[in-house]
């Protein structure tokens, strides 16, 4: 009877970690798709260091997952003590780290506010200066998601900084002009007439909603994933310590 109940969890065991490795697969993915894709989310993740932070943690997860998902299918199958113990170590060491990184990101979500990207906006912004890294990447975003401003054209009546080097004789910047297509090699529809505010030729949303509605479902959805791979993580340290304990 114990010998059947070992053998269950030694399959089940086996399953979850292959669940595991595929996760892990998935969040690398994800992870450099995000660093290194050229239409717009690198420039996003760009905005904010916490941004660039939590994709370099999701690359760095999706990797110890992937290691990890093959070290419990070995661990499994082999039946190894050495190897069964190490997992369940490596897997408590992640599934710490992921709930720290789940707290700290509950801890500073208001960084991630309409106020504060418009804050940000407003006081640093410099225009078509492709030199600050700031104000390209604002630029970047705004072409590629046919946007203006964190709220709309509006926001940029209170950029000090674009308001001053431009001597209030442009309305809003170039990047929040409508292009065709609308691409950064995209032409523009009239650049004077855009420019001076005029309401055909300029993208009047804001980029904070036209983003927002981009991810909502993929935030879901990111959400949801990672609750089922902390609770995977926790059966999987049931198995493994029960499976150490049965093996002789």
């Amino acid at each position: 009877m114990e010998g059947d109940c070992l053998s269950c969890m030694k399959y089940l065991m086996f399953v979850f970690n292959f669940f595991v490795f595929l996760g892990g697969a998935c969040l690398l993915g994800v992870g450099i798709w995000v660093l290194v894709d050229p239409t717009g989310f690198r420039e996003i993740v760009a905005t904010n260091p916490l941004l660039t932070t939590g994709a370099y943690i999701v690359l760095a997860m999706g990797g110890l997952l992937f290691l990890l998902g093959f070290l419990g299918c070995c661990g499994a199958v082999r039946e190894n003590r050495c190897l069964l113990l190490f997992f369940f170590l490596f897997i408590l060491i992640i599934f710490l780290v992921e709930l720290s990184a789940a707290i700290l990101a509950f801890i500073f979500r208001e960084h991630l506010t309409r106020e504060f990207f418009t804050k940000e906006l407003t006081k640093h912004y410099q225009g078509n200066n492709d030199t600050d890294m700031f104000s390209a990447t604002w630029n970047s975003v705004m072409i590629t998601f046919g946007c203006c401003g964190v709220n709309g054209p509006e926001d940029f009546k209170m950029a000090s900084v674009f308001r001053l080097l431009t001597l209030d004789s442009e309305e809003v910047p170039r990047a929040c002009c409508r292009r065709e297509p609308q691409t950064r090699d995209g032409m523009l529809l009239s650049r004077e007439e855009c420019q001076l505010g005029r309401s055909p030729f300029i993208n009047k949303q804001g980029c904070y909603t036209v983003i927002l509605n981009t991810f909502e479902t993929y935030v879901y959805l990111a959400g949801a994933f990672a609750i089922g791979v902390l609770a995977i993580e926790l059966f999987l340290m049931i198995f493994a310590m029960c499976l150490f304990r049965g093996i002789q």
